[in-house]
């Protein structure tokens, strides 16, 4: 990991630092908008190309059906059922309280104006399957789903090498009322629900994280479909101060790491002490993990800073606007409000980022590449939208028409002022 002292650096180069570019970014688009094209052009016979090319697997079909999924649940490990069952429950419980009913509001006398939800008819769920399975992906965007009311859900995730899903995602779409998977990874799945094939249908929301290519392509479908956000390789940031628990810091970094070797770990701390702990505890504990080699890449394209004090750990981090920030630090409650940009936040040394990874409640589709500078996270609102209504009585259009009246004559919109005028007449 690269060590940086943030009083030693210009302005310039902290914006380098947090820019998370990557030397082959174009190379990543023009690939991705071949896929996108050749999907476009030739539907299911592209799909199953590319399968055989990624995937290294050859498909007979391209989705599997509910007894197919049915069978492959069967066997799943029962301590791994209960621990999906705890998970579903807690982030279930967590999103249902996300949807509220707006009360109407009386703007003037006779005028009312509310809000009502609306769910998203046909949705596409993208989970992950690369290097990790994530069931616990598949929860986070399908619970939110159903508690909307989506009618449609469409789930793409790229096959194993037997040309199944593993059983832990069969379970999760029993368990969410989900009959069909659609055995499609990267791109050309994101292709698929965009535009649609002849056995995948096209959705009107793409939703889900995934890799650049993933990330490129659901950026390049925007004029097509909506999107949740761009959601890429997975970073966390921890703030540390001198009370940290070194220990604890390198498990925090390592568990983002070995995500995959595109992920970043940042960790910014106002002690260099706790720094040359940190890194002699990262040693120990990366030479045990079973995706140490993944790990280990992730790691070279992560960094540490040493900042001053934690005012400016706070500014940066503000600027860096991370996917995952951890709190290792003490007044925790006074930091909070100055948090500004975060996709989600763990608070004290007993919050680690796999508690809401898993299963504390929160979402974990979460935005990437400081967009969380101005997207949210995935939740019950990813799935709704919210129509405006408004009605107003006899007394309603007296009192707001000869407002309305002049501002449409102020802007030369002479039908706007008659729609109101030729009311008003009638009414006297």
């Amino acid at each position: 990991m690269k060590i940086y002292n943030l009083k030693n650096l210009t302005k310039e180069e902290v914006n380098n630092i947090c820019s998370r570019s990557i030397i082959d970014d174009n190379l990543v688009k023009l690939r991705t908008e071949e896929i996108l094209k050749r999907v476009k052009e030739q539907g299911d016979s592209a799909l199953f190309t590319y399968s055989e090319l990624f995937d290294s697997v050859t498909l007979s079909k391209l989705y599997l059906d509910e007894e197919e999924l049915k069978s492959i649940a069967a066997h799943i490990p029962e301590k791994v059922k209960n621990a999906i069952d705890t998970a579903y429950k807690n982030i279930y419980a967590f999103h249902k309280n996300q949807v509220i009913a707006e009360p109407k509001i009386e703007t003037m006398p006779g005028v009312s104006c509310w809000r009502e939800n609306r769910p998203i008819e046909r949705v596409g769920l993208y989970v992950p399957g690369g290097t990790a399975v994530l069931p616990s992906t598949f929860l986070m965007l399908g619970i939110p789903a159903k508690i909307a009311g989506c009618r449609e859900i469409v789930v793409c995730s790229p096959p194993q090498i037997n040309g199944k899903v593993n059983c832990y995602i069969a379970y999760v779409a029993l368990l969410l009322g989900i009959s069909r998977i659609y055995l499609i990874g990267g791109a050309q799945a994101i292709a698929a629900m965009a535009y649609g094939t002849e056995t995948i249908p096209g959705v009107y929301k793409i939703l889900g994280p995934g890799n650049r290519y993933v990330t490129e392509a659901k950026k390049t479908v925007q004029n097509t479909v909506a999107i949740d956000m761009p959601a890429g390789p997975s970073e966390v940031l921890v703030l540390a101060d001198e009370t940290a628990n070194p220990s604890y810091l390198a498990a925090d970094l390592l568990a983002q790491a070995e995500h995959g070797i595109d992920s970043q770990s940042v960790l910014v701390a106002t002690s260099q002490s706790i720094i040359e702990e940190t890194l002699k505890e990262i040693d120990l504990q990366l030479n045990i993990l079973p995706r140490k080699e993944i790990a280990t890449a992730a790691l070279r394209n992560s960094f540490i800073i040493l900042s001053e004090n934690i005012d400016e750990s706070i500014n940066f981090s503000n600027q860096y606007a991370p996917e995952h920030l951890i709190l290792a630090t003490k007044n925790n409650e006074k930091i909070i409000p100055l948090i500004i940009n975060a996709g989600s936040v763990f608070i004290g040394s007993f919050t680690p980022e796999s508690a809401g990874d898993y299963a504390s409640g929160t979402n974990h589709t979460l935005p990437t590449s400081s967009f969380a500078k101005a997207y949210s996270g995935v939740s019950v609102d990813t799935f709704i939208k919210k129509i405006t209504f408004q009605q107003l009585d006899i007394n309603g259009l007296q009192n707001i028409g000869a407002t309305v009246e002049t501002l449409a004559e102020a802007e030369g919109l002479q039908a706007h002022k008659n729609a109101i005028s030729i009311r008003l007449r009638d009414i006297k």
